[in-house]
């Protein structure tokens, strides 16, 4: 069978090949600009969306550093940490208790008498009382603080460490020890005497320089562990 398609056709055909030849790269070049304009287009949107909240945060974000660096400041600090210390009633709770210890304390009491211008002896009494007891020692709230700030160091200046009175004495341990000589019959007063000193005793050896010199670094600790504590809530 014979094609019998007229010559003008076939350069119709020849014709339109050549059109959509012609036609075929300035469309791929229009279709890839217009992507590269939208993925822009996008990508600029995205920025500027991105960019306005990254300066919103840094915005709010230097805003709250002047704010810690404005309360971060010697008076700021100490005038709210004296704010933040809750009223007490006096002696009742106004005390930051920081260091105690436990020690075997002896207290003994020696009477000895003699007559005939002291040529004579009638002996001596010994008494003598053996009772653990626990020393605790403090700071009080009420007195002055002053916290200071150095660089990014706290400085602070805590009130004077004192005794917690009177000491606990363990009465549940305590041993009692008398000797009297042989015309001496004074034993139960001079013990009675003695059981009765022990409190002032024993106050008065609390606040004895070398007890606090013994305690003062461990209560140097606890205060810059409470102070600490306090700053970073």
């Amino acid at each position: 069978m014979t094609d019998q398609r007229s010559p003008r056709s076939d350069e119709q055909s020849r014709g339109r090949l050549d059109i959509v030849r012609a036609l075929r790269w300035p469309v791929v070049v229009v279709v890839l600009g217009l992507m590269v304009y939208l993925v822009v287009h996008q990508i600029g949107r995205t920025a500027s969306e991105g960019g306005r909240a990254a300066t919103e945060i840094v915005r709010e974000f230097g805003k709250g550093a002047v704010d810690i660096a404005a309360a971060f400041k010697s008076g700021t600090i100490t005038r709210t940490f004296i704010s933040a210390i809750p009223s007490f009633s006096p002696d009742s709770g106004v005390r930051l208790e920081l260091a105690s210890f436990e020690a075997v304390e002896i207290l003994r009491s020696t009477d000895e008498l003699r007559i005939g211008w002291d040529l004579i002896p009638l002996g001596t009494t010994v008494t003598e009382i053996r009772v653990p007891v626990t020393y605790r020692y403090h700071l009080r709230f009420d007195e002055p603080w002053l916290l200071e700030v150095e660089g990014q160091t706290c400085v602070v200046h805590a009130p004077e460490i004192k005794p917690t009175l009177p000491p606990a004495i363990d009465t549940g341990r305590m041993e009692k020890f008398s000797e009297r000589g042989w015309l001496r019959f004074n034993e139960e007063e001079q013990m009675e005497e003695l059981e009765h000193s022990i409190t002032a005793v024993l106050s008065e050896r609390a606040a004895d320089p070398r007890h606090l010199e013994m305690v003062r670094e461990r209560c140097r600790l606890e205060v810059a562990e409470f102070v600490r504590s306090w700053l970073l809530h």
